[in-house]
């Protein structure tokens, strides 16, 4: 039983570290790709942006949701979708999507793991502090200069890119107004993220941010998500909105798309 479970285990940490999810056949909706170079990650990366129909129609400024896995065969079709549904129901307010598209995930949504069972499974890791930095200092600018944007901007990632949302949180706080992470992967390092929740709450920057977490059915994940929330509970500061929600009878798999309208609407709902 216990080598059933390990198996169990380590299949479910090298399917979030390659993201082998099932295939699904989205609409891809109209969109517009870029190509930013960064010095940060050294390589030219694709992006995928999508505005709201209201965008043409109007000479306002919109607030920005960014999504790692953001690629074309990636999650940027059914998020764009799923905005578009919801911003024409009026359950949210017009948001531009901009999709990062992948080129190596493991190590881009990782900080650094002294874990030799994680390397196994993501042996280029670390790389999350100089994605961080493309993102806020080379991407944001370059969307800034070509759409009109406001001054609100969110992110929204699942399991590694959960992973990302946590620890951008966590440690660059003033990054984004808006988090949303799907069961994030909070077992990386020997969940030291758990672990230092409590004191990164104390130092939490005097910002008004929303936060909403998920974790499915998988003991390894749910276990250290559910533990956050206890953290939350006792440490979170005032100015803080945040919100967990224990998705028992979800799979890692089906847990973005099966409450991805329930976790948009809370956190964006309110802009």
């Amino acid at each position: 039983m216990t080598r059933l479970i390990l198996c169990f285990i380590v299949a479910i940490t090298a399917f979030s570290c390659k993201e082998t999810y099932p295939t699904y056949n989205d609409p891809i909706p109209k969109h517009d790709s870029l190509e930013v170079a960064s010095k940060f990650v050294k390589e030219t990366r694709v992006i995928n942006v999508w505005t709201p129909p209201t965008y043409e129609q109007s000479q306002d400024s919109f607030p920005v949701l960014y999504m790692p896995d953001g690629g074309i065969k990636e999650d940027f079709p059914h998020i764009a979708n799923t905005l578009a549904d919801l911003i024409e129901a009026n359950q949210i307010p017009p948001f531009i999507l901009v999709g990062i598209e992948n080129t190596e995930r493991g190590r881009d949504l990782t900080g650094a793991s002294e874990s030799e069972y994680d390397k196994q499974y993501c042996p280029i890791t670390d790389g999350a502090k100089d994605f961080r930095a493309f993102i806020t200092g080379e991407l944001m600018p370059e969307i800034d200069s070509k759409y009109r944007t406001s001054t609100k901007k969110g992110i929204i990632g699942e399991s590694l890119a959960g992973l990302f949302v946590m620890e951008t949180f966590f440690l660059t706080p003033n990054a984004f107004d808006y988090y949303i992470a799907f069961d994030p992967s909070l077992w990386w390092n020997e969940h030291y993220l758990t672990k230092k929740a409590a004191t990164y709450l104390d130092s939490l920057a005097d910002k008004n941010i929303k936060l909403w977490f998920a974790g499915s059915s998988v003991e390894d994940i749910s276990q250290y998500t559910r533990s956050l929330e206890q953290t939350f509970q006792e440490y979170a500061p005032q100015q803080l909105t945040w919100k967990y929600s224990d998705e028992p009878n979800e799979e890692h798999y089906t847990i973005f798309r099966a409450t991805k309208e329930k976790a948009i609407i809370w956190t964006l709902g309110g802009e």
